[in-house]
């Protein structure tokens, strides 16, 4: 028997399942996870910035910052040619 998750039991996590494949296509959801994984990872990263820029003193800001602005500017290039390969149909 498969583990609750959020309050949900086996039956209405199959249900679940059932629908993304009808909407989705079984082809496409490890797309989808893998994209929504990276979204996560970004989101985690970003927030952690703020909490680390929030916990520093004012000496180290700037290089931080440049630093910060590398990584979001490598996170946009990513996720632009991603966007740029669903939108040709391409898989990777």
């Amino acid at each position: 028997m498969l583990p609750l998750v959020a309050g949900l039991g086996t039956t209405e996590l199959l249900i679940i399942l059932a629908v993304l494949i009808l909407l989705f296509g079984a082809s496409k959801l490890p797309e989808l996870a893998r994209g929504s994984g990276r979204a996560l990872r970004i989101f985690k990263a970003e927030t952690k910035g703020l909490m680390d820029d929030d916990a520093t003193d004012g000496g180290s800001d700037s290089s931080k910052t440049t630093e910060q602005r590398e990584i979001e500017a490598r996170q946009q290039a990513q996720l632009d040619a991603e966007t740029e390969r669903q939108r040709r149909g391409d898989t990777a």
